[in-house]
């Protein structure tokens, strides 16, 4: 990796570190006129309303058929109501997803409620027209629908207010980490050896540990680019090559076509900074870690992966950590990308692959 230009270094921007203070609207993100409360938009958030309201019709219809045909008559029967109504309020919730952000928090709430009867009146509609039914039970289909819509509301609220704490946790953990107080003694000592013979090389060092501290303590929102997780990863392991020299042999496969996919905010750090600590550190000659990323589609993959050292496999292996930052990653990418998200870790042959894929664009 190239030094940075020094004159970086003189950069306010950079060398702020002060937090911008969390305004209380910011602070009650889920509640705030200008964000939707749900997300009807993701694939999981279909496939589990549509498996939902498609398991009451099945219970709900076992009061009223004696037999098992009789059953799944009636079954198919309601499912021709039940199903384009269902997916009629999903459409419509994302298509109006931006116009609901804007209305207060009873407001959303309401409009959801009324996008459930006018969707369950829809499916009863269908029903009728196509002579299903004899007589069309209005009120208790726009009845059914309110509740169901209100139902899968309040799970998404719930869900999207999950994130909160999930990324409240990662900052913390990243937070904690970044002021870790052997790895912040030892960039100072490497700095404070470089001063005099290699003063470039010291001053883009600490540029390095500036602008890692600055994206600890600053609020990155809700997700960044894959671009800008890379370039976090370049200062972070830039700063660990000085510490270890040829020790540390970084490969970077890069695929710009994969840089605009959406990642939570410092989630490709500690996965690089893992690497480190359970390859390099514990081995007198080192490792190599290895960053990919690749576009398959519509979908981005990220691996990151760091050859271990021999005594894995002695009598008495090294200590393993205990999996939480692996555990943090894969919650915050099932948070923001529910089932989209792919995430696998694990040993393969010689080396630790963590293995990330997630869609492009969204």
């Amino acid at each position: 990796m190239g030094l940075h230009p020094i004159c970086l270094m003189r950069s306010p921007s950079i060398l702020s570190t002060t937090p911008q203070a969390p305004s209380p609207a910011r602070a009650r993100a889920p509640a705030r006129a200008g964000a939707a409360l749900f997300d009807a938009c993701q694939i999981g958030v279909v496939l589990r309303t549509v498996m939902f309201v498609e398991s009451v019709v099945a219970v709900v219809t076992l009061f009223q058929a004696p037999t098992p045909a009789e059953w799944l008559m009636l079954l198919a029967t309601v499912t021709g109501g039940a199903l384009p109504a269902t997916l009629l309020w999903l459409l419509a919730a994302c298509w109006l997803k931006k116009l609901l952000g804007r209305l207060p928090r009873a407001g959303q709430y309401g409009a959801g409620i009324v996008l459930g009867a006018l969707s369950a009146l829809y499916g009863c509609g269908l029903l009728r027209l196509t002579g299903v039914l004899a007589s069309a039970p209005w009120i208790a289909s726009a009845l059914a629908g309110a509740m169901f819509a209100s139902l899968v509301m309040a799970a998404l609220v719930l869900r999207a207010r999950g994130q909160t704490p999930a990324a409240t946790t990662a900052r913390l953990e990243e937070l904690q980490s970044r002021i870790r107080p052997h790895f912040l003694f030892n960039t100072l000592n490497s700095a404070i050896a470089l001063v005099r013979e290699e003063p470039a090389k010291a001053e883009a060092m600490l540029e390095d540990l500036s602008e890692l501290f600055r994206h600890a303590l600053a609020d990155a929102g809700e997700s960044v680019t894959l671009a800008d997780e890379i370039a976090l990863a370049e200062r972070y392991l830039a700063i660990e090559q000085v510490r270890f020299g040829d020790r540390l042999r970084i490969r970077w496969d890069i695929d710009p076509a994969a840089n605009g996919a959406r990642l939570p905010p410092l989630l490709l750090q500690p996965l690089v900074e893992n690497a480190v600590k359970h390859g390099v550190e514990p081995s007198p000659e080192g490792a190599k870690i290895r960053i990919r990323t690749e576009r398959r589609g519509s979908m981005a993959v990220i691996e990151v992966v760091n050859s271990l050292p021999p005594l894995r496999w002695a009598d008495e292996p090294l200590p393993r950590g205990h999996g939480i930052a692996l555990a943090n990653v894969r919650d915050r990418l099932r948070l923001l990308h529910d089932v989209q998200a792919q995430f696998s870790a694990g040993m393969d042959q010689k080396a630790y692959r963590v293995r990330i894929a997630i869609p492009v664009g969204t």
